[in-house]
């Protein structure tokens, strides 16, 4: 079962936006670095930036698909493919996460690590614009 707060419109799409905005500040802390030439700054930040999408977005979606989701699909089976896209949403953020794990395998902080986070981000606005305009509507 969901928190009561997921199936509210108002309250889900504030837990939305700040960890989306969170992410954009790390985003552009990162990009700073890079400019700066803070290597070591740049590291710590990309570390900083992952565990973010893993323990708000990543861990929040986790609650989504085994709770609000299934209740959702349950109440409506006409949502079940909208379920199934919001989830496939979840599955490519966690890739990209993936990605970006193995960007600072190498520890050289790069453009690519700020693709990757642009990425996630435009993922997870469209997601959660479907969320809030199609799912809680």
């Amino acid at each position: 079962m969901s928190g009561p707060s997921l199936k509210k419109q108002d309250a889900h799409s504030s837990i939305h936006e700040a960890a989306l905005n969170e992410a954009k500040e790390l985003r552009e802390l990162y990009r700073r670095c890079l400019e700066e030439g803070d290597k070591e700054k740049a590291l710590h930040v990309a570390e900083i930036t992952i565990e973010h999408w893993e323990s708000r977005t990543l861990a929040h979606a986790e609650s989504e698909e085994n709770g609000l989701y299934k209740e959702m699909a349950k109440e409506n089976p006409e949502l079940n493919e909208l379920v199934i896209q919001l989830t496939r949403d979840h599955d490519l953020m966690r890739r990209v996460v993936e990605d970006m794990k193995k960007v600072l395998l190498n520890r050289e902080p790069n453009e690519q690590f700020i693709r990757l986070i642009d990425g996630l981000i435009i993922v997870d606005e469209l997601h959660n614009e479907d969320e809030m305009n199609k799912l809680l509507a």
